[in-house]
C-alpha cells in the first residue's frame, strides 16, 4: 500500500513542511521584515548611483557631495543588521524544525511494529534521522532565505529600473519566461537525483554500521578486502549521484546567466544609441546598468536554490513516509494490573504476509500460572515466532491467545507487556552503568539495596564487586566490556527486578560455556520461581524439569508431554534427545 507522503506533490510536501515553521511565526515575521530591509538596501545602492553621478560629477552639487558618503555608510550598517537578523533568525528556526522532526521520528521509531524493523536496516533509518532531516531543514529555512530575500531584491531592482526607463526594463523582463522554463525542466531531475543520493547515503550508513558492529568477525575471517570492496561499491554510487547533481548545477547556472546577460547586452546596446543617450542622464544610465548587474548575483543564488529545494523536497518525502508509517495497533481497552499467569493458545496461526507460507499452524496449548512450558524443535520450526506473539510483537493471523482468560488483543499494549519479562540469547545492554541497565524500564527510582539483591539472585554480584566502579561501571556499547555470561546475568537481574508474572527465556544459555551455564542455570531457577515461564531451548538438558514440553516441526505441534513421557514415547523428542546425547 502506498504511503501518504509518496502520494503528495512537491507543493503539498512543501506546505506540510512549512507547518513545522508555523509555531515560530513571530520570529519568521521578523526575519521576513529583515529580508525586506536587506532587499531595500540593495535597491538603495543602485538608486544612489544616480545622484552620485549627476550631483557629484556632473552638477558638482555640494549637498550631494557631502551626504552621499554618509548615506553609503548608513545603507551598509542597515544592510549588515538586516543580514544578521535574517541569518540568525532563520538558523534558530531551522534548528527548532530539525529538533521537532527528529523527536517525532524517534517517537515513531519507538512505536513502530516489529514487522517494520524486519524490512528496514539500522543504517537506512539512521540516514533518515540524521541526513534527510538536515536536508529538510535546508528546504524549510535556508531556501526561504534565498527565495524571499533574493526575489525581493530582484523585484526592488526591477522596479527601480522600470522607474528609470520602462522600455529598457521590458527587454530584461522578456528573459524571465526562458529562465522560468529552464528552471522547471531541471527541477524534476534535481529531485530524482536527490532521492537516489538519499538512498545511497542509507546504503553507505548501513554498510559502515555492519562493519563497525561486526569488526571482530571481519578481522577473524580476514574479510577486510571484501568489506572494502563492498563499501567502495556503495561509496562510488554515492559519488556518481553527487557528480550528476553537480553537473546539472554546473550546466544550468551558466545557461541561465547567459540568458540574463544576453538581455543585459541588448539593453546596453540600446542604451548607448545616440537617440537614447539624448533622453537619459549619465546618472540614470549608470544607475540602470548598476541595477542590471546587481540582479545577476541574486539570480545566480536563485538558480542554485533549485537543487537545494528539490533535495529538501525529496528528503521531506523520505521523512514524512516514515512519519506516516502506522504505529503498533493498540486497540485494546481492558486494563490489567497484575496477571495470575495462566496462558492459553487456541488454534493460533501466523504468516508474515498474505503471499508467504504459514509460519505457525493450528497451535493450541495451555499452561497454568507458575508452570514452565518449554518449546523444542529444529531451527525454523517457529518457536521464536510463537513466543513473539505473546507480547504482541506480531498479531496472530488466526486463532486467539489468552492471559487469565482475557484475549490479549483486548488488553492495552502497555498493560499486556508489563506482565512479561524477556531474556534473550542476544542480550541487549545500553551504553550506561550496570545499575541503570539492571533498573532499565523501572518507572521509579530503585533503592541500591534492591539492585544488589537482584544482582545477587542473578549470580551477578560477585563479578560486579570486582569491577573498578561496581554498579556505576559503564558497560560499553551493547555491553562489549563484559563477557557473554556476565551480560546474560545482568539481563536476568533486570528481569528479577521487573518482577513480572510471565517470563520468556529464548535460548538463554545456548552460547555459554559450562562454567557460565552453571551460574546462569542457577540464576534462572531463582528467576523462574512462582512465574509462568516459556522457555525456548536447544540444550534439552536445561528443560528436563519443565512441566510441559512442546515439540514443534514446520510450524506445528507434533508432541506434548513431560520429559519422561516424551522419552518413553520414543518419537520426535526422544530422537532429538538421542542426537544431542551422541554429540555430547
Amino acid at each position: 500500500m502506498k504511503q501518504i507522503a509518496n502520494e503528495m506533490s512537491a507543493v503539498q510536501l512543501y506546505k506540510r513542511l512549512l507547518t513545522y515553521v508555523k509555531p515560530y511565526w513571530l520570529v519568521f515575521g521578523a526575519v521576513i521584515l529583515s529580508m525586506l530591509v536587506y532587499a531595500g538596501s540593495e535597491t538603495a545602492m543602485a538608486a544612489l548611483m544616480k545622484p552620485l553621478m549627476d550631483g557629484s560629477f556632473v552638477e558638482k552639487d555640494p549637498f550631494i557631495i557631502k551626504w552621499i558618503p554618509i548615506a553609503l555608510i548608513v545603507i551598509f550598517i542597515v544592510r549588515g543588521i538586516a543580514n544578521f537578523l535574517t541569518t540568525y533568525g532563520l538558523g534558530w528556526i531551522a534548528r527548532n524544525v530539525i529538533m521537532t522532526l527528529r523527536s517525532e521520528m524517534f517517537d515513531r521509531l519507538l512505536t513502530l511494529p516489529a514487522s517494520f524493523y524486519d524490512k528496514s536496516t539500522s543504517g537506512q533509518l539512521m540516514s533518515k534521522l540524521l541526513y534527510d532531516v538536515e536536508q529538510v531543514a535546508d528546504a524549510a529555512t535556508d531556501a526561504i532565505l534565498v527565495l524571499v530575500r533574493d526575489t525581493l531584491t530582484i523585484v526592488g531592482l526591477l522596479a527601480w529600473m522600470i522607474y528609470l526607463n520602462g522600455l529598457l526594463s521590458l527587454i530584461i523582463l522578456l528573459t524571465v519566461p526562458f529562465i522560468g522554463l529552464l528552471v522547471y525542466k531541471i527541477s524534476s531531475r534535481f529531485r530524482r537525483i536527490s532521492k537516489t543520493i538519499q538512498d545511497s547515503m542509507g546504503d553507505v550508513s548501513h554498510t559502515s554500521s555492519e562493519v563497525i558492529e561486526g569488526h571482530r568477525e571481519v578481522k577473524t575471517f580476514g574479510s577486510q578486502q571484501y568489506e572494502a570492496k563492498r563499501f567502495d561499491k556503495v561509496n562510488q554510487l554515492n559519488r556518481r549521484q553527487r557528480m550528476k547533481k553537480i553537473a546539472t548545477e554546473a550546466t544550468s547556472q551558466p545557461i541561465i546567466e547567459l540568458i540574463a546577460v544576453l538581455g543585459l547586452a541588448v539593453v546596453i546596446y540600446l542604451a548607448t544609441l545616440p537617440q537614447m543617450l539624448d533622453q537619459i542622464t549619465v546618472g540614470t544610465f549608470i544607475s540602470f546598468i548598476t541595477a542590471m548587474f546587481m540582479i545577476l548575483t541574486p539570480l545566480k543564488r536563485l538558480t542554485k536554490l533549485n537543487s537545494k529545494l528539490q533535495a529538501g523536497i525529496a528528503a521531506a518525502d523520505s521523512v514524512f513516509t516514515m512519519l506516516d508509517q502506522q504505529p503498533e495497533a493498540d486497540t485494546g481497552k481492558q486494563q490489567l494490573e497484575r496477571a495470575r499467569g495462566d496462558i492459553r493458545f487456541q488454534q493460533v496461526g501466523f504468516q508474515y504476509n498474505a503471499n508467504s507460507r504459514k509460519v505457525l499452524d493450528d497451535i493450541s496449548f495451555e499452561v497454568k500460572a507458575g508452570q514452565t512450558i518449554a518449546f523444542v524443535g529444529h531451527s525454523g520450526s517457529g518457536k521464536t515466532t510463537l513466543v513473539s506473539l505473546l507480547p504482541r510483537f506480531y498479531s496472530p493471523t488466526e486463532g486467539q491467545i489468552f492471559i487469565d482468560e482475557m484475549d490479549i488483543s483486548d488488553l492495552q499494549l502497555l498493560d499486556l507487556r508489563k506482565q512479561i519479562s524477556l531474556v534473550n540469547q542476544q542480550v541487549i545492554l545500553f551504553n550506561d552503568t550496570i545499575a541503570n541497565n539492571i533498573t532499565y524500564g523501572q518507572k521509579e527510582v530503585v533503592a541500591e539495596e534492591r539492585i544488589i539483591a537482584a544482582a545477587k539472585a542473578a549470580h551477578a554480584w560477585e563479578f560486579i564487586q570486582k569491577l573498578p566502579e561496581g554498579l556505576q561501571t559503564e558497560v560499553g556499547q551493547n555491553g562489549v566490556l563484559l563477557s557473554g555470561g556476565q551480560r546474560q546475568r545482568l539481563a536476568i537481574a533486570r528481569a528479577l527486578l521487573r518482577d513480572t508474572p510471565i517470563l520468556i527465556l529464548d535460548e538463554a544459555t545456548a552460547s555459554l560455556d559450562s562454567e557460565a551455564e552453571r551460574h546462569i542455570q542457577s540464576a534462572l531457577e531463582n528467576l523462574m520461581q512462582s512465574r509462568t515461564t516459556l522457555v525456548i531451548a536447544h540444550r534439552l538438558s536445561t528443560i528436563e524439569k519443565a512441566d510441559i514440553i512442546v515439540v514443534m516441526h514446520d510450524g506445528r505441534i507434533v508432541e506434548t508431554g513431560t520429559h519422561q513421557q516424551l522419552i518413553s514415547k520414543g518419537d520426535h523428542y526422544a530422537e532429538l534427545h538421542r542426537l544431542q546425547f551422541q554429540q555430547q
